[in-house]
């Protein structure tokens, strides 16, 4: 049987079984005793703990099959027979040169071939090839961009129009005036905010030939810059990099206040939910912190029926109300005036990246220490353009 589908069927059996253990020992008054509690406790921590295997594995099997891709292309043209070759960045000859001067194995020819690219800061674009192989990466280490739209910019801030307020009709009288009533326009503007970071690699790791360069920078510049962009998507305050849905300014719409500080009711969550016009519910799902998934968790609908439910099919999410739920560590935990669950269609939020991510060898900054630097940079933006298509829920101050 597939592991992750085997993790995935466990799961829902042990939430069954948790579920049942909590309504079996619930007093008349609703609440369980202290030994009941621990018990449940350890029971949701298992159910949790299989959700995080069941998406590593599945983040694993994702590189797994990106990383087996075919690094050679079969012999599909007859004999004599030309084909087109690729240029710029996408060219063999530029890829082969990118990486050998990665490892400083210079010559005249990887000069010549690397003019095709040459950053005007000293550092050399990463060829088209890697490129995307990068852009995969990010998915995979960060879940807002499967949510969001990505465009690609080349120059300059991008003007995305938006209609601020529509117009009506109205019932007139025969032969009376027809009164005027326009949509206005507005203007959102995405720039680009730049993201850097550092990579130091032995001599040793880099001399030897069986270590994959390609493998090793693309997994930690995922790892880096993906944990930054989603903290920057999710929370980021505009200066100097994008703004968060959970923003005060340029965020989300705040659709529920909570009437308690440390608590949310199923009665907030309807209400967060059908507060949303019912076009933007279509494609809605839920964004909340694991610990507020976990204060849902034991909430129950008007039928008895747990809000939370598991799923048991491969790439599907669990689910809130029917809708699907993800997690992530840099949303605000339940406490006094945080904003703590963000609910919409979250293609409304779009992210900006700008054309031509790069790496700089640095040759002489580690050089006491036997390392070789490489510093990689991303140029990216992110903003909700239509505010009323996400809403947030915030606790009681």
């Amino acid at each position: 049987m597939n592991r992750i589908l085997e993790l995935r069927e466990k799961r829902a059996k042990v939430w069954e079984e948790a579920k049942k253990f909590l309504d079996s020992k619930r007093g008349e008054d609703g609440l369980i005793s202290p030994e009941d509690a621990a018990t449940y406790e350890k029971m949701e921590e298992d159910v949790v703990n299989l959700g995080n295997e069941v998406e590593r594995l599945e983040r694993q099997k994702a590189m797994d099959l990106e990383l087996s891709k075919a690094t050679t292309s079969p012999i599909t043209t007859r004999p004599n027979e030309q084909g087109k070759s690729k240029m710029g960045r996408a060219s063999d000859e530029y890829k082969e040169a990118f990486w050998k001067s990665m490892r400083n194995k210079q010559s005249f020819e990887i000069q010549n071939a690397l003019q095709i690219g040459t950053d005007s800061e000293g550092g050399y674009l990463v060829p088209d090839e890697f490129e995307r192989t990068l852009v995969e990466a990010l998915e995979e280490e960060n879940i807002f961009r499967r949510l969001a739209s990505v465009i690609t910019t080349s120059y300059g801030d991008r003007k995305i129009p938006v209609v601020s307020s529509k117009g009506t009709a109205s019932w007139v009288e025969e032969e009376g005036p027809i009164p005027e009533s326009d949509d206005t326009f507005g203007q959102v503007s995405i720039g680009a905010y730049k993201l850097a970071t550092m990579i130091k690699v032995s001599e040793e790791l880099l001399n030897d030939s069986v270590f994959n360069l390609e493998k090793y920078i693309a997994k930690e510049f995922a790892r880096r810059i993906g944990a930054k962009e989603e903290e920057a998507f999710l929370v980021g305050d505009g200066l100097g990099k994008p703004t968060g849905i959970f923003n005060s300014v340029g965020g989300a719409d705040i659709g529920v206040t909570s009437s308690a500080a440390g608590a949310i009711t199923l009665d907030e969550l309807l209400d967060l939910v059908y507060g949303l016009k019912s076009p933007y519910r279509k494609k809605a799902s839920f964004i909340m912190n694991n610990s507020t998934v976990k204060a849902i968790r034991k909430l129950k609908d008007g039928n008895g029926q747990y809000l939370w439910q598991p799923s048991v099919s491969l790439g599907e999410p669990d689910t809130i109300l029917n809708h699907p739920v993800n997690t992530s560590v840099y949303v605000p935990s339940i406490a006094a005036g945080n904003k703590t669950v963000a609910f919409g269609d979250f293609g409304y939020y779009w992210v900006a990246d700008r054309q031509g991510r790069s790496f700089q060898r640095l040759n002489e900054l580690f050089a006491a220490t036997g390392q070789v630097g490489f510093k990689a940079t991303q140029r990216v933006d992110g903003k909700l353009i239509l505010p009323e298509a996400i809403k947030v829920l915030q606790q009681k101050a």
